[in-house]
């Protein structure tokens, strides 16, 4: 078999490897849009098809794990090609557990329909479209190697982060105000914290391009903002912070 046929037949495994990540990523950005439209509209047949979406995730997931052992197995990839491999086996889990996050997402939507809607249930959507699009964005740069778009990406955890304090105190202030409202205020608080872990996740996929494109790590702090592990609200509404 001639040298050229080998790096030929090489190059397509690599590619179907990216195809596999790709498709996975896919559908992991539609379950997570579904999953909030469906909170937003209140709509639990969406729901259900974002849940049972995340099935064929863990397929996918399975299937590309398979496929990187085998190559490095067999082909005992250097270099670039070696970080391609480990970064797809890198990348996975974690789009993978998008697709957990997302499908929590919808359960919480199933039970919050079986009651009164609580106003935050229309302002959470905003936090997840924003997140929706960070992960649209980072999954792109993955199949381009667009370092600029991941560091893009990288820094607009802050803006997630900061969206999540501020849901986090409404929330524990419409359970303060109303006992009636903490059941739903408690799914809710699960579905923010849910879509707030999506955006660090795709911060995570955002450093594992800059170590595929670049070859180091990216030798940076990320923007992290988030408050609400310190936060107290006080009985007249008021939040205030304690020093950690």
């Amino acid at each position: 078999m001639s040298t050229d046929h080998i790096v030929t037949s090489f190059d397509e495994e690599l590619s179907q490897l990216s195809d596999l990540l790709n498709r996975m990523g896919g559908l992991a950005e539609s379950q997570l849009e579904n999953s909030i439209e469906a909170l937003q509209k209140r709509d639990s047949s969406l729901a259900e098809d974002a849940i049972e979406s995340d099935r064929r995730i863990d397929e996918l997931h399975m299937e590309v794990d398979e496929m990187a052992i085998r190559l490095l197995a067999l082909r005992q990839p250097m270099a670039g090609d070696l970080r391609h491999i480990v970064t797809a086996l890198k990348v996975a889990p974690i789009v993978e557990r998008i697709g957990d996050y997302s499908k929590n997402v919808a359960k919480r939507t199933i039970a919050l329909n079986q009651m009164p809607a609580v106003k935050p249930i229309f302002t959470i959507p905003r936090m997840g479209r924003m997140v929706r699009e960070m992960t649209k964005d980072v999954l792109d740069a993955f199949s381009n190697n667009d370092v600029a778009m991941a560091r893009e990406v990288w820094t607009r955890d802050k803006e997630v982060d900061e969206m999540y304090d501020s849901l986090f105190r409404e929330l524990l202030t419409y359970m303060m105000e109303d006992a009636r409202n903490i059941t739903a205020c408690t799914h809710l608080l699960f579905v923010a914290r849910n879509i707030e872990r999506v955006g660090d996740l795709a911060t995570n996929i955002a450093e594992l391009i800059y170590y595929q494109v670049e070859g180091v790590a990216l030798d940076e702090d990320r923007p992290k903002v988030d408050q609400a592990s310190v936060t107290v609200v006080e009985p007249d509404g008021a939040p205030r912070r304690e020093s950690p």
